[in-house]
């Protein structure tokens, strides 16, 4: 026989919220400074001008402008970077 009541229920229950990676804002699109640009783990992309990495890796963006997706070589390695090229005066569309 058992000594310990069944504990499924009170030993459950834990489970951790979404972390909601990925691209937020893509090629072409118009971004606001401050706005996040990728939610990412490590440096899948890499900053360019314009845009700022935080300390869990969240591209954000500088200024006001498009966002741009390139490729770099460097070190023999390529690599995707994203940028955000100003536009002066331009409509948010």
């Amino acid at each position: 026989m058992a000594h310990k009541k069944g504990q499924g229920s009170s030993r459950n229950g834990r489970d951790s919220n979404a972390q909601r990676r990925g691209v937020k804002v893509f090629g072409g699109q118009f971004c606001t400074a401050g706005s996040i640009i990728v939610r990412q783990l490590g440096t899948r992309f890499h900053p360019g001008p314009g845009t700022a990495c935080g300390k869990d890796w969240t591209l954000y963006s500088l200024v006001d402008g498009r966002v741009k997706f390139t490729t770099r070589k460097k070190r023999g390695k390529t690599y995707k970077q994203v940028s955000v090229e100003p536009v002066e005066g331009a409509a948010k569309n």
